[in-house]
């Protein structure tokens, strides 16, 4: 874990944007239940992630940075993938194969990029913009190992819990995490008032995970938010901001209410969201680590990159 940490302090990494928006409404593939794990074993979209990522590593290359290959695996947990007709074993593995297929385009880019690391992507159980049932950290520890421990099997770099709406559901997963021995990084998502559609702060929910795990997460980010929805809870001196290392915004400044009805992807503009970063960069000491959320490619990614990579 040290060593990922001291070299993600220590250069810029980029990844992904929302695959999820971008393969729905500018690829046109259907993803029932928002959930792109299932085009992980179809060989007719085996190519089309490739490419996809594929798309983002050349930024990578053409700017000199890191990257991180997130695989498409935020809604491969239980819940979500019985509804889709998926067995345990089916769901284990799913999350294994999404590993296996990013190693291999690891491989193809090697002599490319100088440092590349492969993080197994979990979502929240519920909804990713509500709070339907909230689990206890040990209910949450518990739902998440079996993705966990499949992402540690394949020989994932790290683990990444992105869009978590509550404090207990992403203590759960850091502590699974942390009985699996793989490192982690949390992510959270915001409401247009900068707060967890929970209501809890951003600094509270850093702090209490800090707290209680002895700061075992590698680091910290905020996704699925439009920078102006909670750059203003970052405009003071506080230590807990450092531990804030990426960011992976929206590409609207639209709060999740209304992308939730939206029927035509808002993808915002490009320009002006590289310009917000600038602002996150100069808020966020350690900010390191960028790519994208709902309504965003890799245009938005190449402009953030144009804006923040020196």
């Amino acid at each position: 874990m040290t060593d990922i940490k001291s070299i993600i302090n220590s250069t810029s990494f980029l990844t992904d944007g929302g695959l999820e928006t971008d393969f729905i409404f500018n690829k046109k593939i259907d993803l029932p239940h928002f959930a792109a794990f299932t085009l992980v074993e179809n060989p007719k979209y085996i190519d089309t992630l490739a490419n996809y990522y594929k798309e983002y590593m050349d930024i990578a290359k053409r700017n000199n940075t890191g990257f991180i290959l997130e695989s498409p695996t935020w809604r491969a947990n239980p819940d979500w993938a019985y509804k889709l007709g998926y067995s345990k074993n089916d769901l284990i593995n799913v999350n294994k194969t999404a590993i296996k297929q990013l190693k291999k385009l690891k491989e193809s880019y090697k002599n490319d990029i100088n440092t590349i690391f492969i993080s197994g992507q979990l979502g929240p159980r519920g909804d990713g913009y509500q709070i339907d049932n909230a689990m206890s950290i040990d209910e949450a520890a518990n739902y998440h190992s079996l993705q966990i421990n499949a992402f540690n099997d394949a020989g994932t770099d790290f683990i990444t819990a992105i869009t978590m709406t509550y404090i207990n559901e992403a203590l759960g997963i850091t502590k699974s995490a942390m009985a699996a021995k793989i490192p982690a990084v949390i992510s959270f998502t915001v409401e247009t008032d900068g707060h967890l559609p929970s209501g809890e702060s951003i600094e509270e929910a850093i702090a209490k995970i800090d707290k209680i795990t002895d700061s075992y997460p590698l680091y910290y980010m905020i996704n699925c938010a439009h920078p102006t929805h909670f750059i203003d809870k970052l405009e003071n001196n506080a230590e807990w901001k450092s531990r804030i290392q990426g960011i992976r915004a929206n590409a609207s400044c639209k709060s999740h209410a209304e992308l939730d009805e939206s029927t035509e992807l808002d993808t915002g503009d490009i320009i002006d969201l590289g310009q917000w970063h600038s602002k996150l960069k100069s808020q966020l000491p350690k900010l390191s680590v960028y790519g994208g959320c709902c309504g965003t490619d890799a245009s938005h990614v190449n402009s953030i990159c144009q804006h923040v990579i020196n």
